[in-house]
């Protein structure tokens, strides 16, 4: 029994839901996002409420309807206020800095990383050691984050490295001497 399916969403007045079939299109202040969803999936609205209802209780009904409420809220969230993730640079002499439209990364290689976001993300610099990524795609905008946090993942020893604002990074002990 899913209880994420079962809760219903609240739809904000600024966000207007256009359903195509299967294709659901939220359009809201911070852009447009459209996702097809399964055929069998049941929407229905009252007023500012958005419920999901699955066909049967089947066991492939069941494993999709949490996840197309998941989906569906997020693009919802997405177009009304946005998402944002923060990394931070750890380490001597990493910085990062804004060139244009794309980032440039200064991470300990004997070259600087550029990352040119796709189209709807932004990518902000508050402080050279601090890098925002914003979106209306939960997706998108995590998926970017995980690009610009491989670049030079926090390693255990020294701590340093890219990661995500408020990660805990473990750290081990290094070799004894004798």
């Amino acid at each position: 029994m899913s209880r994420v399916g079962k809760k219903p969403i609240e739809v904000p007045a600024d966000v207007t839901l256009n359903f195509d079939g299967s294709t659901v299109t939220a359009k809201g202040p911070k852009g447009e996002l459209s996702f097809t969803f399964n055929s069998e999936m049941k929407f229905e609205q009252e007023g500012s409420t958005l419920t999901v209802v699955r066909p049967s209780d089947s066991k492939e009904h069941r494993t999709i309807h949490g996840t197309t409420r998941a989906i569906l809220n997020n693009m919802i969230q997405g177009v009304s206020t946005g998402f944002e993730r923060t990394l931070e640079l750890i380490g001597v002499g990493y910085r990062a800095q804004k060139q244009g439209n794309k980032l440039v990364l200064n991470v300990g290689y004997s070259h600087p990383v550029e990352i040119t976001p796709e189209e709807g993300i932004e990518i902000e610099v508050p402080s050279n050691t601090k890098v925002t990524i914003k979106g209306a795609s939960k997706e998108r905008v995590g998926a970017l984050a995980a690009n610009i946090r491989d670049v030079r993942p926090p390693e255990p020893y020294k701590g340093k490295g890219i990661r995500y604002e408020g990660e805990y990074v473990r750290r081990k002990e290094g070799k004894t001497g004798k």
